[in-house]
């Protein structure tokens, strides 16, 4: 397993922030990040929080918990399918106590049993296993769910609350080794938190609600946070109040009887995660440090001033590639130019992420974390209204354009005005990404399926057994998808008069080990090249041979590897793909007259914004 190796960010993380841990006396918080790394802030002084420790995993780490007996003691999980016990002393070097036995898959939480010795980890694999943590010793599995376990939270009298993807709570006893009471939803279920007391759990829903359950899963409460998915939440200390992060990019506090005393909007967080301690409630952020906020007012105390310019989205207009970052920014580079001065320029259209971009006539649009989309033409900027979620997925609908949310709708805008001109919902999951085609586009999303048709008239063209992360298509006759089943599908189809799809030849291509994130096509539909890159940092390549599909499992090879997971690709034209990574690297790739796939131009997002700012100030490089 390859290690991230980011550019240093010495005043704090060079990626996203997945999860933030308060200590329970608040003097201490820990962050975790899609960069690899747990930064330990000093935050005494909770305006101004410095940074004290730098913990390193393989991959990104997804959560971390502070031991509730020995205060130095952290433990992380990981997508390394790690999990560390660290001892972090207030003054002195950090040291690594212990490393659990390697999981299955990815660590997506970790919480401490009361006794400070025992540890819950839960897993993608649906498991969650208790450990005991000094000794590295496997104790017991927990509860299992059928889909991706997502949190774990311990209660003081030692209940372990789980909740996953197939929409189950679930609530056991391990010294008991009784069989758990659990509790079923229709839909996923990201975040779960015991109130102090150890007499309430709350539970965060896809659509949008909060519900309050006895330690029986009792129902006590529904509260209505978002039009969006509740991802997370954490209680005060008293139980009074408790602090929602939504995927409406907004931070909402309640008090115990449902009633919202104060909503916080800022571009620049990332609601993923939110803990609570004494006076002060920390919550992930886009940028290189945690945001931390007054409890009693919700008034800012401390914002992180660094961004990263991670690339999530690219398009081409005219002849320039645009390149949609997590800090709002839209690098516009002319390919065909040697990299000075003149062939970059910036564009700064939002403070939090660009999470899709589409070209339509002249005018550029961009749909945001904060679900909103952007049109940008001739220097001038218009926004639409909020859209209820995220945008991860943009495309030229023809007379509209169409945005992908994460609700799993499809809203047509009007690209004057971006007025919404309709709405539905398509998929049972986020959709992912969107494509167009000369009459119509392509749809993937998360609940397993790739879709094709007009607006209103859509048929599902196939499914993967996992989620489908992204889809490209290939003269309106070829299209592939790639998914989190680690697989890659392309196939032939053919839409009729009456706008029905039909499959001429479909295969499946055998990708890496870990998640598919983005694919892409060259060639031509008799002899298409399939691209795709994976979390597993490596851009593949497969040769599709329709007549003889007998070697299609032992296909394909590595063509570049990265220094962190891949992002997004985009066609540039016939013979060439630009291809994104999280490391910030952006490389081209073209088939020449003989066929072969190589590899033409390597640019750096950094170097590009470094370059886009000399401009603005009128330095020649």
């Amino acid at each position: 397993m390859r290690t991230i190796n980011l550019p240093a960010n010495p005043k704090g993380h060079a990626a996203p922030i997945t999860h933030v841990a308060l200590s329970t006396d608040g003097r201490r918080l820990a962050s975790c990040s899609y960069d690899g790394t747990v930064l330990i802030w000093d935050t005494t002084d909770p305006t101004q929080p410095i940074q004290t420790t730098r913990l390193h995993h393989r991959r990104l780490v997804n959560a971390s918990s502070w031991n509730p007996v020995d205060r130095a003691l952290l433990a992380t999980a990981s997508a390394d399918k790690s999990v560390a016990v660290w001892r972090i002393p207030d003054e002195g070097r950090a040291d690594l106590v212990n490393v659990l036995a390697r999981h299955t898959d990815d660590i997506n939480s970790v919480a401490w049993m009361p006794d400070g010795e025992r540890l819950i980890c839960v897993s993608e694999d649906g498991r969650a296993t208790l450990w005991n943590a000094h000794s590295g010793r496997f104790l017991a599995e927990v509860s299992s769910h059928a889909a991706h376990c997502m949190m774990v939270s311990v209660s003081p009298n030692g209940l372990v609350a789980t909740v996953g993807e197939d929409g189950m709570v679930a609530v056991s006893d391990p010294d008991t080794h009784q069989s758990p009471t659990v509790r079923h939803y229709d839909s996923s279920i990201e975040g779960c938190a015991w109130s102090h007391s150890g007499k309430i759990l709350a539970v965060a829903c896809d659509n949008g609600t909060i519900d309050l359950l006895t330690d029986t899963l009792g129902h006590l409460r529904t509260i209505q946070v978002s039009n969006s998915a509740a991802r997370t939440v954490d209680w005060t200390e008293d139980d009074a109040t408790f602090v929602v992060g939504a995927y409406d990019g907004s931070l909402h506090f309640f008090d115990i009887t449902g009633e919202r005393t104060h909503q916080v909007y800022d571009a620049r967080v990332w609601p993923r995660s939110v803990s609570v301690a004494k006076s002060v409630v920390a919550v992930g952020s886009f940028r290189g440090g945690p945001h931390l906020f007054d409890r009693a007012t919700a008034k800012p105390l401390a914002a992180p001033d660094t961004v990263n310019h991670g690339p999530n989205a690219m398009v081409v207009l005219g002849r320039e590639l645009f390149v949609g970052c997590d800090s709002g920014s839209v690098l516009a580079v002319d390919l065909d130019a040697d990299l000075d001065t003149a062939a970059v320029r910036r564009l700064d259209l939002t403070d939090g992420p660009i999470l899709s971009l589409a070209a339509h006539g002249t005018a550029l649009y961009a749909g945001t974390y904060s679900g909103h989309v952007i049109r940008h033409e001739g220097g001038r900027t218009h926004i639409s209204e909020q859209l209820g979620a995220p945008v991860p997925s943009l495309c030229s609908g023809g007379q509209t354009i169409v945005a992908g949310t994460y609700n799993g709708e499809l809203i047509a805008l009007d690209p004057r005005t971006l007025d919404v001109v309709d709405r539905r919902s398509a998929h049972q999951g986020s959709v992912k990404s969107l494509t167009a085609l000369r009459t119509g586009f392509l749809s993937a999303a998360t609940d397993r399926t790739v879709a094709t048709g007009t607006f209103r008239e859509r048929a599902t063209l196939w499914e993967h057994g996992n989620l489908i992360n992204a889809v490209a298509v290939l003269d309106d006759s070829i299209a592939a998808t790639a998914s989190r089943d680690h697989t890659v599908k392309v196939g032939r189809f053919e839409v009729d008069e009456n706008g029905e799809s039909q499959i001429l030849n479909l295969q499946t291509l055998l990708g890496p080990d870990e998640s598919v994130k983005c694919v892409g096509l060259l060639g031509t539909p008799d002899a298409p090249v399939v691209l795709a890159g994976s979390y597993d940092f490596a851009l593949y390549q497969w040769r599709v041979d329709w007549h003889d599909s007998t070697r299609t499992l032992a296909s394909g090879q590595v063509l570049a590897e990265f220094s962190q997971g891949l992002s997004c690709m985009c066609p540039l034209d016939g013979s060439r793909v630009a291809v994104a990574g999280w490391d910030g690297q952006i490389v081209v790739v073209g088939q020449d007259s003989d066929g072969q796939v190589r590899l033409q131009r390597t640019l750096h997002v950094n170097e590009l914004a470094a370059t886009a700012r000399l401009q603005e100030k009128g330095v020649t490089a």
